[in-house]
C-alpha cells in the first residue's frame, strides 16, 4: 500500500515517476518474491547463527583439538558469503532494472498498439521486445551463473574444514591419542556445523529477487515522501470564503535543461473571477498549474491564499489533502477509469445525485451521453473531445473554492468550446468559484477578466 500510494504521489509529476510497468512487476511479481526472505532465509539465518556455536560447544566436552579445527573453519563460510554477495548484488540490480524495462517497454507495446498498426510499425517493434527480453535472459543466467558457483565454493568450503577435522580424527585414532566412540561423535557432528551456513547461502540466492524489488520499492517509497512534501504536514485550511489565490515571483528550474519555467509568474486570481494563463509551448504554463496543486516545489518566489480577514498564508504551510479537497483540477488529458459514465463524473464527489450528474454533462455540451454507458479503461468508448469535456464536468460537481483547468477546450469544435466555456464561466461569476485557465485558445482569453502572460527563461543554473 506504501508503494502504490508513492506511486500516485510521484505520478503527476512525471519527472521523477517511475514507469507503470516497473510498477506493475514491483507490486506483483517483485513482492511475491519477497516470500523466499521470509520463509526461508530469516529462518535459516538464525539456524546460522544457532547451530554451529552449539555444535562448537558441544564438541568443546569431547575434544578440544577438533573444536578449534572447527571454531577456525566455521568463520571462512560466512566471509565467502560476503565476499560473494558483494558480486551478486550488482547482478542482482541489473537482473531488476532488465526485468523493469521489460516490463515497461511491453506495456508500451500494448498501450500503443493501434497507432503502431495505424502506421505499420507493429511489426518493427518484435525486434526491439526481443531485444529487451535476450537482455533480461542473459542477466538471469548470469545471476544463476554465480549462485552455482557460490554454492560450490560454499560447499568446497565446508568439505575441506570437515576433511581437516576428520584427518586429525584419524591420526589420533591411529596413535591411540582418542576413543573410536569419542571419534565417531566429532565425525558425526562437526558437519552438522556447517551444514546451516551452506543453506543459508542458499536460501539467500532464493531471496535475492524478493531484495532486489524491496530494495527498489523503498526507493520508490522515499521518492513519494519527498514529492509529498511541499504541503502536506502543515496547518488545516484557513476560512477560505472570499480568499484570494496569489502568486508571487514562481520561479522552477527544470531539471537538467537549464531552463527556469515559468520564471517569475506572478499573478491574482480571487472569487467570481476567470483568470487566463497564456504563453509559448514550455513556457512553464502546466508546471505553475503544479505549484499551485502542490506537487512540486518552487525554486524562488511564493504561492499563498490571502483571506478575507487580510491574513497572507503560505501553501507549503497547509496540510495537502485538505488543500486537494477544495480544488477542481483538469489536467490536460484527464483520465477515465474503467466503470460508468457517472462513476467517472462522481470521482471526486461520490454522493452527487443522478440529476446533479445529469445537469453538469448537459452544462458541459453532453446531455445525449448516457451516464450508465460504460467505458474501458482510459475512456475508451469515447473521443478525446467527449473524454475532456468529461473532465470539465468532474471539476464542476466537485464544487471547491478554487479550479485549476489546464487547455479545457483543446481539440474542440467551436460549439462545443463555446458550450464549455459558458459552463467555465458560469462556474466563476455564477457561483462565485475562483476560476484559473491555462490556454491557447482565441475564445477562452476572451472570457477571462484578466489574461496573464508566462515566460521561461533559458541558461538557468543548476
Amino acid at each position: 500500500m506504501r508503494l502504490l500510494r508513492s506511486a500516485a504521489a510521484l505520478s503527476p509529476v512525471r519527472a521523477g515517476a517511475p514507469p507503470t510497468g516497473e510498477i506493475v512487476a514491483l507490486a506483483t511479481h517483485g513482492l511475491d518474491a519477497l516470500d523466499a526472505y521470509f520463509a526461508r532465509y530469516l529462518p535459516q539465518l538464525v539456524l546460522a547463527a544457532i547451530v554451529p556455536l552449539v555444535v562448537i560447544a558441544c564438541l568443546a566436552a569431547v575434544d578440544l583439538v577438533a573444536t578449534l579445527t572447527v571454531a577456525l573453519t566455521v568463520p571462512l563460510i560466512p566471509l565467502f558469503m560476503v565476499l560473494i554477495g558483494s558480486a551478486t548484488e550488482r547482478r542482482r540490480r541489473r537482473r531488476w532494472a532488465a526485468l523493469a524495462r521489460l516490463s515497461g517497454h511491453f506495456l508500451d507495446i500494448v498501450a500503443g498498439l493501434p497507432t503502431l498498426r495505424v502506421f505499420g510499425r507493429a511489426a518493427a517493434q518484435l525486434g526491439r521486445l526481443e531485444k529487451v527480453t535476450d537482455d533480461y535472459r542473459r542477466e538471469s543466467m548470469a545471476t544463476l551463473r554465480v549462485a552455482f558457483l557460490s554454492a560450490f565454493a560454499l560447499e568446497l568450503a565446508a568439505t575441506l574444514s570437515v576433511a581437516l577435522v576428520a584427518v586429525g580424527v584419524a591420526l589420533r585414532l591411529v596413535d591411540g591419542g582418542m576413543e573410536l566412540r569419542t571419534g565417531l561423535f566429532v565425525l558425526i557432528l562437526a558437519p552438522e556445523a556447517y551444514l546451516p551456513l551452506r543453506q543459508l547461502g542458499a536460501s539467500f540466492h532464493a531471496a535475492e529477487e524478493g531484495l532486489g524489488a524491496a530494495d527498489r520499492v523503498f526507493r520508490i517509497i522515499e521518492a513519494g515522501d519527498v514529492a509529498a512534501g511541499p504541503a502536506g504536514d502543515g496547518e488545516l485550511l484557513p476560512d477560505l470564503r472570499g480568499a484570494e489565490l496569489r502568486v508571487e515571483g514562481v520561479t522552477v528550474r527544470q531539471p537538467g535543461r537549464g531552463l527556469e519555467a515559468p520564471f517569475e509568474a506572478s499573478l491574482v486570481v480571487g472569487p467570481g473571477e476567470v483568470v487566463a494563463i497564456s504563453g509559448p509551448s514550455g513556457a512553464g504554463k502546466s508546471t505553475l498549474v503544479e505549484v499551485l496543486l502542490g506537487l512540486r516545489s518552487a525554486d524562488a518566489g511564493q504561492v499563498a491564499l490571502a483571506t478575507a480577514g487580510g491574513e497572507l498564508v503560505p501553501l507549503t504551510t497547509l496540510d495537502r489533502e485538505a488543500w486537494h479537497r477544495r480544488v477542481a483540477w483538469v489536467p490536460q488529458h484527464p483520465f477515465c477509469f474503467a466503470g460508468s459514465v457517472a462513476e467517472n463524473v462522481r470521482l471526486a464527489a461520490p454522493d452527487a445525485s443522478d440529476a446533479a450528474v445529469d445537469e453538469v454533462m448537459a452544462a458541459v455540451g453532453l446531455p445525449d451521453l448516457d451516464r450508465q454507458t460504460l467505458l474501458a479503461e482510459g475512456g475508451a468508448g469515447l473521443s478525446s473531445g467527449q473524454r475532456r469535456r468529461l473532465g470539465v464536468a468532474r471539476a464542476l460537481l466537485k464544487g471547491g473554492d478554487f479550479v485549476l483547468l489546464d487547455e479545457p477546450t483543446a481539440g474542440l469544435d467551436a460549439a462545443s468550446e463555446a458550450t464549455v466555456l459558458a459552463a467555465i464561466s458560469a462556474a466563476a461569476h455564477t457561483h462565485g468559484r475562483a476560476v484559473l485557465v491555462v490556454t491557447h485558445r482565441r475564445a477562452a482569453l476572451e472570457i477571462a477578466d484578466r489574461v496573464v502572460s508566462i515566460e521561461s527563461r533559458s541558461g538557468a543554473l543548476e
